[in-house]
């Protein structure tokens, strides 16, 4: 990825495969910590592109626990964080449902997210941290309030 960037090959960063992810989403998704930092240094491609699911990348490294590449993508200033996708999920949702409590203090800390939002089915953030029996989650949700 790099020597194509570097050798100024025409690499369309937008492009979506057949799930609609861009190479943003794929790499943010998957951890690719460099990977994130060359397309985001490029200055193109939207950081906010959903994917078929209504995904965008931040929401993709919420969930899979992608501390490094969330910090990333949060430091762009440009990504929504509180964007739901089709079933109404948010990267603060993702995170608690997957269990990962360094990225939702991330997310707490950029006092952009709704803690009470509810997805399609009625849950919210505080929701799934009970139902995971996740305590530590459920105080920083509780405290965020």
């Amino acid at each position: 990825m790099k020597t194509l960037l570097e050798m100024g090959a025409k690499v369309d960063v937008d492009a979506k495969d057949d799930e609609g992810r861009t190479l943003l989403s794929r790499a943010a998704g998957n951890g690719r910590e460099a990977v994130v930092k060359l397309l985001l240094a490029t200055g193109k491609g939207d950081v906010d592109a959903k994917d078929d699911d209504g995904r965008m990348p931040l929401s993709r490294a919420a969930g899979n626990g992608r501390e490094a590449v969330v910090k990333l993508l949060l430091a762009t200033g440009k990504v929504d964080v509180d964007a739901k996708d089709n079933g109404g999920g948010t990267p603060l949702s993702w995170a608690v449902r997957n269990r990962h409590e360094a990225v939702v203090k991330l997310l707490l800390a950029t006092g952009k997210v709704d803690v009470d939002a509810k997805d399609n089915n009625g849950r919210t953030p505080l929701s799934w941290a009970v139902r995971n029996r996740h305590v530590a989650v459920v105080k920083l949700l509780r405290s965020a309030k």
